[in-house]
């Protein structure tokens, strides 16, 4: 399924760059995520926590970047993520495009994914609107990174002090997708 999202952030589009280049510093804008190890200087491990009310859900994923032109502010970085305990996987390539806007940087997304055993059937109808929750939270994420402080350290992730990383509910961002979606047809509708 093809999912497309994108947002502004309040940074020049050098600034947003080099962000979205860093990966390990922005695995854990996503909800849920937690980045486990650096292989090299262009793949990362994560372990991505989701919770559909009673059932809980975790993947181990691999992060690729697999094309940065930084001429044309154009990345596109490929996941692979296996549920643990078995019940599918996911893969996805994620492609992100930078322009220089009034206010700062827009941000375009284009998700290509797959869903593959259970986790297809927890997530069928209601992936995309989920996937525009998702891709608020981690634009609101990125925001708050961009306004920080570029010389201030970053905290360590997995130190004493580090904040345990909650699984993204599923419930919550169904709910927001179905009162978004309810509201875009309350909006569509004629009027008598």
């Amino acid at each position: 399924m093809r999912i497309e999202n994108s947002f502004e952030v309040q940074a020049p589009p050098e600034r947003a760059w080099d962000l979205l280049m860093d990966v390990p510093r922005i695995i854990p804008c996503m909800p849920g995520a937690e980045l486990t190890e650096t292989v090299d200087e262009s793949t990362w491990k994560a372990k991505v926590s989701v919770k559909l009310g009673p059932i809980s859900l975790a993947f181990d994923s691999e992060v690729r970047r697999v094309e940065a032109d930084e001429a044309a502010r154009k990345a596109k970085i490929a996941a692979s993520a296996r549920e643990v305990r078995g019940r599918g996987s996911a893969e996805a390539t994620i492609e992100s495009t930078l322009a220089p806007t009034d206010q700062g940087t827009r941000v375009e997304i284009v998700t290509n994914l797959t869903l593959v055993g259970a986790v297809a059937q927890y997530g069928r109808g209601i992936v995309p609107d989920v996937a525009t929750q998702l891709v608020r939270q981690f634009a609101s994420c990125l925001e708050r990174q961009l306004a920080s402080d570029p010389e201030e350290p970053e905290p360590e992730a997995h130190g004493a002090n580090a904040q345990p990383v909650k699984p993204v509910s599923g419930l919550s961002l169904g709910f927001r997708a179905l009162v978004g979606r309810l509201g875009r047809l309350f909006r569509q509708s004629p009027r008598t």
